[in-house]
């Protein structure tokens, strides 16, 4: 028989997972400071811990979350009859007619705030993760490679810089949007690829992230439809999520693209996503997420892994590297190189990444590595990169894969 309490610590879990950029953004709009915000969702969550085991859990958690801390926050201001003089404010200017008029979305007007230019790129991606993704400080920090004591102060830092400079919460008016989408995009991308992957815990896919992403995508076409970039990166998202399904076995065990049952994609959001690239396509020059979504759509529409056009994959890596020089590109772009000429040059294609900083505790590289040698029968060698893919790996789904892939290579020494 299981105990309640574990129940209710796995509820209120869940229901950080999906709700918390919803119920923090909606406290932010009330409070106007982000300290405050946080302070008060963080004591609703504890409220839950406590009352649900006495009371239940309720129908709808994210709801009696966002009501809790609401309260919570109405009742410090009240309190403080000095509040707004002395808290640092999030200024929201209600006279301003502008697109949120239109689109009424807090998370939209958070990831505004969080990616104002008066922030460095490093403050937007850190805060975007803490705040809109609810991902722990000492998670943030492991993505940065740094300790948590100093992702909590540049934390700290960009809040308290948001509230000296004034920063607006609310989504800018139509002058301002053109130079402030990309970081939204940004923001938007970071977001689904955390989801999609989650760096840490027990599922593959951090559903709550992958459709908030998927959501905000559509706000912001909505927002700006000529936008070419926007359209693009909503073809990218729709593309991938459409393989979301087919990416586990029932028991949760990883498929890889090449083990997935195509039957099974959703051809429903493959339609929309290369209707949205046909689009993204037709401006010129084409942006990077139209590049990626058009790999995507590659896959998408291959009868089969074997039938996959790898050739075309690869001429556009090579566009994208040039349009967007990264190592993960470069990356993905051997993997491509691999399959169409084979391991040997998949392998070669990955040399120069092993010298690459940048890569050095990123786990896709040696398991891309190690998969090369397996297939080459190189088993000594594979057994290495195997075992440190694992070393580099957090998520459970993955490291199952990894060590089940590890005892299989080990057995042929």
């Amino acid at each position: 028989m299981s105990d309640p309490r574990d129940e209710v610590v796995a509820a209120v879990a869940e229901a950080y997972r999906r709700d918390w950029t919803r119920v923090f953004s909606t406290t932010a709009r009330l409070t106007r400071d982000l300290d405050l915000a946080e302070e008060c969702v963080q004591d609703a969550y504890a409220q839950a811990l406590e009352t649900w085991g006495a009371t239940g859990v309720p129908d709808r958690p994210g709801a009696w979350l966002t009501t809790t801390a609401r309260n919570r926050a109405l009742d410090v201001v009240r309190r403080d009859s000095a509040f707004r003089r002395r808290m640092p404010l999030l200024v929201a200017d209600e006279t301003v007619q502008g697109p949120e008029d239109v689109l009424d979305d807090d998370r939209l007007r958070l990831i505004f705030t969080c990616t104002h230019p008066a922030l460095s790129v490093d403050a937007q991606v850190a805060l975007t993760l803490r705040l809109v993704c609810g991902l722990s400080t000492p998670e943030v920090a492991r993505a940065f490679l740094v300790p948590p004591a100093t992702m909590a102060a540049r934390i700290t830092r960009a809040k308290r810089k948001i509230a000296a400079a004034r920063i607006p919460y609310r989504v800018p008016g139509p002058d301002q949007l053109e130079e402030r989408v990309g970081a939204v995009l940004e923001v938007v991308h970071l977001i689904f690829t955390t989801g999609h992957t989650a760096p840490f815990g027990a599922d593959l896919v951090r559903r709550d992230l992958t459709g908030s992403a998927i959501r905000l995508a559509r706000l912001v076409h909505l927002l700006m439809p000529a936008n070419a970039a926007a359209g693009a990166l909503l073809a990218l998202l729709l593309l991938i999520s459409a393989r979301q399904e087919t990416r586990t076995t029932a028991d949760g065990r990883l498929l890889l693209l090449s083990e997935q049952d195509r039957s099974r994609w959703d051809r429903q959001l493959i339609a929309e996503g290369q209707s949205l690239l046909t689009e993204a396509l037709l401006r010129r020059p084409p942006t990077r997420y139209a590049l990626q979504a058009a790999i995507a759509a590659l896959h998408a529409e291959a009868p089969s892994w074997a039938g996959t056009d790898w050739a075309e994959i690869v001429s556009l890596y090579d566009v994208l590297l040039r349009m967007w020089p990264s190592p993960v590109v470069e990356l993905n772009r051997a993997v491509a190189v691999g399959m169409r000429d084979g391991p040997r040059a998949g392998l070669d294609a990955l040399t120069p990444l092993l010298a690459d900083p940048a890569l050095a505790t990123y786990g896709y590289l040696s398991a891309t590595r190690a998969d090369f040698l397996r297939r080459l029968e190189d088993w000594p060698q594979a057994v290495t990169a195997y075992e440190e893919a694992l070393t580099l790996t957090d998520n459970e789904v993955e490291r199952a894969f990894l060590t089940e892939r590890l005892a299989e290579v080990a057995r042929n020494l």
